[in-house]
């Protein structure tokens, strides 16, 4: 990541997001609170913080709205605490990247069917599991328990089904997909990503990186409209579960050295590699 791209907070900003934490402003009223005009207050607040403070605002009612659910409130209690006018209004506001129901969300996923299995790949051994409305998680490793282990800790009471690789109807063309994916071949394959308004963001630009390019942390902030939230950009990175078809592995250093990489380091090095030869072939074969 490129230490230039992170400047000093404002503390006004700061004082901003403070603000939206306690009461639901609108954008007027919070710049005549901390001093800034509105333009100037919404440009600044999203290179800072990598969102709009109605996008801030927005995301904080669904921290609230989870916490709440969490606690065992019934829905309607928990929705108007959180801020939110009516029921229509948590999905009117996003909150339906709780990637479930609230009801089912309060009891932890529980009612939310995953069907999983491994699968052998170009890159080794890989989990994949899949909602009804796409692919959810695809993790990489040399360890099956390990791997197991680390998609019941996502999702911990969703029901979780593992099926034969080869037999399921529904997985299985998903599984081929994956695996041809992960072999460098062409295919679109369905995802359903979970994540915060920002994350969602991000792994949407990870997805428009053409194979065999990469971007820095600070140049993909940069594409958001928001150049000093690298270090968000990076946790969003980081917090992606879906290896290669949301390709996080296309972000590296500002200097050029790859980073980290959720799935190892040498996983990250042959993609870019094989992205990188296979971009050159197809250069020479147009020309």
């Amino acid at each position: 990541m490129d230490s230039h791209a992170i400047a000093t907070p404002d503390r006004r900003l700061d004082r901003a997001r403070r603000l939206l934490d306690q009461d639901d402003l609108g954008l007027a009223q919070l710049g005549a609170a901390v001093g800034l005009s509105p333009s100037h207050l919404q440009r600044k607040f999203r290179e800072q913080f990598g969102l709009s403070p109605a996008e801030y605002r927005a995301q904080r009612r669904l921290q609230t709205l989870k916490r709440g659910l969490r606690e065992g409130q019934a829905v309607t209690q928990a929705l108007y605490e959180a801020g939110y006018g009516s029921p229509s209004r948590v999905y009117e506001d996003g909150a339906a990247r709780l990637g479930m129901a609230p009801l089912a969300y309060r009891r932890g996923g529980e009612g939310l069917q995953i069907r999983w299995s491994l699968v052998d790949t170009a890159l080794g051994l890989a989990l994949v599991a899949a909602t009804e409305r796409g692919v959810c998680a695809v993790s990489l490793g040399d360890d099956a328990a390990a791997l197991e282990a680390e998609l019941r800790a996502e999702f911990p009471r969703a029901e979780l089904q593992r099926v034969d690789s080869g037999r399921d109807e529904f997985l299985a063309p998903r599984l081929r997909a994956v695996a041809d994916a992960l072999a460098q071949k062409d295919g679109q394959v369905p995802v359903e990503l979970i994540g915060t308004a920002f994350q969602q963001r991000v792994w949407s630009a990870l997805m428009r990186i053409p194979a065999g390019e990469t971007r820095s942390y600070a140049e993909l902030a940069q594409e958001l409209g928001a150049p000093r939230a690298a270090r968000a950009v990076a946790r969003a990175c980081a917090s992606n579960r879906v290896a290669v078809l949301v390709p996080c592995h296309r972000v590296i250093r500002g200097d050029g050295t790859p980073g980290g990489y959720r799935w190892g380091l040498p996983r990250k090095q042959g993609l870019l590699a094989a992205e990188s030869a296979r971009h050159r072939e197809g250069k020479k074969s147009r020309a």
